[in-house]
């Protein structure tokens, strides 16, 4: 569980914990990250999307640790109201909602796929958002900087449609595996999503705080899908909460934008051939 420090990600892990699930908790915050993988019985992992050498770290200690991985719940990321660059290079909106988390998954693959060789259904779970609507994926300029940035939403919604492209090109790579992927908008959240935004810090004023859904009512997507029921709906689904085929941007649906997205990734995050997927 990526971004499991705080926020649906903490909330579906105690719930998936209650389940039985043995549970890996990924967070930038050590204090707050082992917090919450004490209080689920988990495993506390430190990384930081900025910087995709914490991302390796991230997958070679989760591969030594696990023989078999059935689920990975990429939930990190988030709103950056202020345009900035990585260490790494990349505008750090699509690198902690996209890239990052598109390394990761392709680092932890052949594990998924073999944890899948024994009969059971092993998932990739990516957290998308109806924010996806307002973006706009421009191949050419995925750092945003010939287009303006007003306050960073437009390139969160573009990240977002990354993410669900994604997980679609994913789904058919994957397809004949037993490993299956998912996106999903899990609704307004009340959380510390988007603390450094002026308009989620005014919302917050003008409704004390009650501007979306509880914590515990917007985990229910994240927990039901990275949970052992039957999902209902064929790999590659984009959910809006719990209902399949979610509204989405038009680009959202262009297989080959997804085939040449998936390629320049590989290209931006330095995967070579002998790791495609």
């Amino acid at each position: 569980m990526t971004g499991g420090s705080s926020g649906i990600g903490a909330e579906s892990a105690a719930r998936l914990a209650e389940q039985g699930a043995e549970l890996a908790i990924v967070g930038r915050n050590p204090e707050r990250t082992r917090a919450v993988a004490d209080r689920v019985g988990g495993t506390p992992f430190l990384a930081d999307y900025d910087h995709l050498d914490d991302v390796h770290a991230l997958a070679d200690a989760l591969l030594a640790r696990y023989d078999t991985i059935d689920v990975l719940a990429n939930n990190a990321g988030g709103l950056v109201s202020r345009h900035a660059i990585t260490v790494d290079g990349h505008e750090r909106a699509i690198q902690s909602n996209h890239l990052a988390p598109f390394l990761l998954t392709n680092l932890l693959l052949p594990r998924l796929i073999a944890s899948a060789s024994g009969g059971s259904r092993v998932r990739v779970v990516s957290l998308a958002s109806s924010a996806n609507l307002m973006g706009d994926l421009r191949l050419d300029d995925l750092n945003w900087e010939k287009r303006p940035w007003l306050g960073g939403w437009r390139a969160y919604g573009t990240s977002k449609v990354a993410t669900i492209l994604f997980i679609r090109e994913l789904a058919e790579r994957l397809t004949g595996t037993s490993v299956d992927a998912y996106s999903m908008h899990p609704g307004l959240v009340v959380t510390r999503f988007g603390d450094t935004s002026p308009a989620i810090r005014v919302a917050r004023w003008v409704t004390r705080g009650h501007y979306g859904i509880p914590v515990a009512v917007g985990a229910i997507p994240l927990t039901a899908l990275a949970g052992t029921a039957d999902v209902g709906a064929p790999s590659g689904t984009y959910f809006d909460r719990l209902t399949p085929n979610g509204r989405v941007n038009p680009q959202a649906k262009d297989a080959q934008l997804g085939r040449d997205l998936w390629a320049l990734s590989e290209r931006l995050v330095g995967l070579g051939s002998h790791q495609r997927g």
